[in-house]
């Protein structure tokens, strides 16, 4: 079994607003180098409701699915099957928790699994999306604190 990737992060917001930040604000911090277009002034779309999409349009209309939404319980719990530059039936699971931490922070747990579904590739494809999640992540934090109000 391939071990899953696990990242914890610490945000100056309430649970409730970093699972908006990720959610509904992801074009605005979302690292353009983590997208399928690599464009700008894209838009990042989660659909909110389990079984619905996660996509990025471009500013001329293009779609680019990124997978599909399995939990949605906010402000607690998100989940979704991650098929970003693979199929859906490659997919991995990721599945993010926020958790409360003091008055005026979030502690953002991220497990990201299902790599041994990829064969020969999983563990090589759990390699670059480490470097991924270590990309997107201090966008993330950066965001959270900047986006209240």
């Amino acid at each position: 079994m391939i071990e899953p990737l696990r990242r914890t992060v610490r945000v100056a917001c309430s649970p409730e607003h970093a699972f908006a930040t990720w959610t509904a604000r992801a074009s605005a911090w979302w690292p353009t180098e983590h997208t399928m277009s690599g464009e700008r002034g894209l838009e990042i779309v989660f659909e909110p409701r389990v079984g619905r999409r996660i996509f990025e349009r471009t500013a001329d209309g293009r779609e680019f699915e990124w997978g599909e939404i399995t939990a949605w319980e906010p402000p607690a719990r998100l989940g979704y099957r991650w098929s970003i530059a693979t199929t859906p039936e490659d997919a991995t699971d990721v599945e993010i928790r926020f958790h409360r931490d003091g008055e005026s922070a979030t502690r953002v747990e991220i497990e990201h699994r299902g790599w041994d579904r990829l064969g020969a590739r999983g563990p090589s494809w759990r390699d670059v999306n480490q470097g991924g999640w270590d990309g997107t992540l201090p966008a993330f934090q950066r965001a959270c604190p900047a986006t209240i109000g």
